[in-house]
């Protein structure tokens, strides 16, 4: 078992206690490229292999399911890895016995002044409060997530900003366009996508 850290915003955070939040996905990098053998398909270069992965035949198996290399040549990890949360977080009272936490995606009644604040990507592993264990992994393009899986990215679970009710997947792809324009659904990249369950264990 295998533990890597991952960037969440205050949003996903808040999903993710909640337990509305059990799926992620990630932008591949780089994107596969169409292969321009007679088989078709993708191929994509592999830094733990040292070598192309065909997308369709050997991170899918070729059978639509997903027994193939998928796990292994994720960056992120492979069922059974753990991942922990890195968000905006900082320290306070520090200048007395104890040192209080706070996590921007939470609001204590003391936080501490803006200053004291610090981004998710210099939080150690000693401070997170949030550890996953990744129970699924696959590739596909990012357009192809269906209603169900759009709503385990962490639908609201009051929907009234959006007007009472929102179709999950437009919710999505909302939420997806405001944080990567560059690689919107209108670009439709390849994502890794991972399912996830909360366990115990962490700062908080």
């Amino acid at each position: 078992m295998k533990e890597r850290p991952m960037i969440f915003n205050a949003e996903m955070v808040r999903a993710i206690l909640d337990g509305r939040k059990t799926q992620t996905r990630r932008i591949m990098k780089p994107q596969p490229t169409p292969c321009t053998l007679q088989k078709g398909g993708h191929w994509w270069p592999s830094n733990v292999f040292k070598t192309m992965l065909h997308i369709e035949e050997e991170m899918q198996n070729g059978k639509g399911g997903w027994g193939g290399l998928v796990g292994d040549a994720c960056p992120f990890g492979d069922v059974g890895d753990r991942m922990w949360v890195r968000e905006a977080w900082a320290r306070y009272n520090i200048d007395q016995d104890s040192h209080d936490m706070a996590y921007r995606a939470t609001t204590p009644e003391d936080w501490p002044e803006e200053g004291r604040w610090r981004p998710s990507i210099h939080m150690p592993r000693w401070a997170s409060r949030i550890t996953l264990e990744i129970t699924g992994v696959r590739v596909e393009r990012l357009a192809s997530v269906s209603d169900d899986d759009a709503g385990k990215e962490g639908y609201p679970a009051d929907p009234a900003p959006y007007g009472g009710s929102m179709d999950k997947w437009l919710w999505f792809r909302q939420l997806w366009d405001s944080i990567y324009p560059d690689q919107s659904f209108k670009h439709n990249p390849w994502v890794w996508v991972i399912d996830f369950r909360r366990i115990e264990g962490g700062a908080a």
